[in-house]
């Protein structure tokens, strides 16, 4: 992607180095945090035996895996997220601080102009960047956590360590996969704004828990889509270069729920849907740059 020598957003909130609480809970999607997945947390090494194990003793405790695995506190569920180590600040972090500003930039650019089409006034969340812990206004926000949107203070948080996890242990390396993952959350707060997360957690209180996941999936779905037409925008301003796009796809499809969980957790407790959906949800964005192409609200997805 080209981004050097760029504009950056002065959205950004740069609090690398300053440490945070730590503990504490966070919410699900309820008025708490909305992440991208991560897989487990921690770089030790359980195995997929081991992490099968703790799977079946967390049904047998009641806890929804997938709240654990993909970091979501799972609504009124409490859980302690494990702590994970990332390397000190280095100029390669400096680096990747300059150009999330870049693309942070290109996101105010886009939905400030989406916006002012349909007579609404976009409101650019900021976009905290942190080490190891931060205090948000959903809870203790963790380098384990995975990057998230706090609907309770509109503000993005990112630990840019999280960037090494995306690249070694996902196998989604590249500048265009770590903007997709940027454009994503920048996408929640977008449906933050036009009203799609006030109504899910106005709604969810009448819900099961299977129908939260369900509405949590088309939820996540549209935050891709949104990613695809951010992507969209950025290749008519030709900020693209080859390889991309493919990036960004190879990135929805390592963090797919039935990806990260390896087929062993139920379809019914995905909570931001398969590997295949998420590719598709991004696609479609990409290839339309068109908003009204994203309602995963309707129909099959």
């Amino acid at each position: 992607m080209k981004w050097q020598g760029r504009e950056r957003s002065s959205n950004i909130e740069d609090r690398r180095g300053q440490g945070g609480g730590l503990g504490g809970n966070m919410g699900g999607l309820g008025g708490g945090r909305i992440p991208i997945p991560m897989g487990r947390a921690g770089g030790g090494g359980l195995g997929i035996v081991g992490i099968i194990v703790v799977l079946g003793v967390l049904w047998f405790m009641g806890v929804n895996p997938l709240d654990v695995l993909l970091g979501n506190g799972g609504g009124t569920t409490t859980s302690q997220t494990q702590q994970w180590s990332p390397p000190a600040s280095n100029a390669n972090q400096d680096d990747l601080a300059n150009f999330v500003g870049v693309v942070v930039k290109d996101t105010e650019n886009l939905w400030g102009d989406v916006f002012k089409q349909n007579n609404m006034t976009y409101q650019p969340p900021k976009v905290v960047l942190f080490s190891n812990a931060t205090q948000s206004a959903c809870g203790v926000a963790q380098s384990a956590s995975g990057p998230f949107y706090c609907p309770n203070d509109k503000k993005v948080y990112i630990d840019l360590a999280f960037y090494d996890q995306l690249r070694q242990q996902f196998g989604a390396p590249g500048d265009f996969a770590q903007a997709y993952v940027i454009a994503h959350e920048i996408g929640h707060a977008v449906q933050d704004q036009t009203g799609v997360l006030p109504e899910f957690n106005q709604r969810r209180a009448t819900m099961s828990q299977e129908e939260q996941n369900a509405y949590s999936v088309r939820v996540e779905l549209q935050a891709d889509c949104y990613a695809g037409v951010w992507a969209n925008y950025a290749n008519r301003e030709n900020y693209l270069e080859q390889g991309d796009v493919e990036e960004a796809i190879n990135a929805a499809n390592a963090i797919g729920d039935d990806t990260l969980t390896r087929g062993q957790v139920s379809s019914r407790n995905f909570t931001h849907g398969t590997s295949a959906q998420r590719m598709a949800w991004l696609k479609k964005g990409m290839q339309t740059g068109d908003v009204s192409q994203c309602d995963t609200f309707k129909g099959a997805i």
